[in-house]
């Protein structure tokens, strides 16, 4: 499409609906300190904000396809997912607010800890499975990018922060977080078969 041609910003989301990660990272360097700015300002703090970065940039990689530049810029499109997912976040605090029990908070991993930690002594079987899991893990990491790769082996193996892991890499943290979270994304379907163990 010729606007698209024109517009830089609007090829970057041309290239990302075909799958172009480079182009994904490229956005991000373009638009994240102005994205960071608009969700600091709804929610007032860091951490916060930077989760809806990350959650903004990765909306825009599954969502590339549906891009009209005929509706607005890029730079605008961006803005608006970046201000609802920052609204997500307000009304996601007021919830907990009222329900001071609400454990929906608990990370995945967590729930590995709880559940490894009251599971029994392992038997020759699950040494069997935990073995085959192990194959299959170590295949589907070695299909990852490389930049991908290294950021799962630190999170999940070194056992570092996504906070970490930026100040080891000197990466942004928001490419850290968008990095997992493609990598986990390629890795869900070659490890379906385990996935009671690895969610």
């Amino acid at each position: 499409m010729p606007p698209q041609a024109a517009d830089p910003d609007a090829a970057l989301v041309a290239r990302m609906a075909t799958g172009d990660e480079s182009a994904l990272g490229a956005l991000y360097d373009r638009f994240a300190t102005t994205i960071h700015t608009i969700a600091f300002y709804l929610l007032g703090q860091a951490d916060e904000a930077e989760d809806a970065v990350e959650e903004t940039f990765w909306q825009a990689w599954r969502e590339a396809s549906r891009y009209d530049a005929s509706r607005g810029a890029v730079s605008t499109w961006l803005s608006t997912i970046a201000r609802s997912r920052a609204l997500d976040r307000q009304r996601a605090w007021r919830r907990r607010a009222e329900d001071p029990l609400d454990t929906t908070g608990a990370t995945s991993a967590d729930a590995i800890d709880r559940s490894d930690a009251m599971a029994p002594a392992p038997d020759p079987q699950r040494n069997a499975e935990a073995a085959e899991r192990a194959r299959d893990i170590s295949a589907a990491l070695a299909k990852l990018p490389a930049e991908q790769r290294e950021v799962i082996v630190l999170a999940y193996f070194g056992g570092l922060s996504q906070s970490e892991i930026a100040s080891r890499t000197s990466l942004p943290l928001g490419t850290v977080k968008t990095r997992a979270r493609l990598a986990l994304e390629k890795l869900r379907a070659p490890l379906a078969q385990h996935r009671e163990g690895v969610q």
